[in-house]
């Protein structure tokens, strides 16, 4: 059964930063895209990072480009998304997904998990 569990997050002030973390288990193959999604109430659901299998290759929301980074560990199944220069627009439940698939764009994310809380004031 794949699994996946986010971890950090929390509340801070315009211009600060955070992390969040996803922990996947019970994949059956190694080529998976991860990615990172954002729901806000009264909004639909908005993808702000991809990353590929191998972790070569990075996608980004163009509100976060440049402040937020992407990254995974392929061996201990891990993917952490840091965030820089916090906004109030950045607030959220971020929710760690994943799919099968060769190239994270047109993958379908299959398996989600339940999402943390990213709170950003003024």
């Amino acid at each position: 059964v794949v699994q996946l569990e986010e971890s950090g997050g929390g509340s801070v002030q315009i211009g600060g930063s955070l992390s969040v973390s996803c922990s996947a288990s019970g994949f059956t193959a190694p080529n998976y895209c991860m990615g990172w999604f954002r729901q806000v109430p009264g909004k639909k659901r908005e993808v702000v990072a991809q990353i590929e299998s191998d972790g070569r290759e990075t996608y980004y929301a163009d509100s976060v480009k440049g402040r937020f980074t992407v990254s995974r560990d392929t061996v201990k199944n891990t993917m952490v998304l840091e965030m820089n220069n916090l906004e109030p627009e950045d607030s959220g439940v971020y929710i760690c997904a994943a799919g099968y698939g060769g190239w994270c764009p047109s993958t379908t994310f299959e398996f989600w998990g339940q999402g943390t809380q990213v709170t950003v004031s003024s």
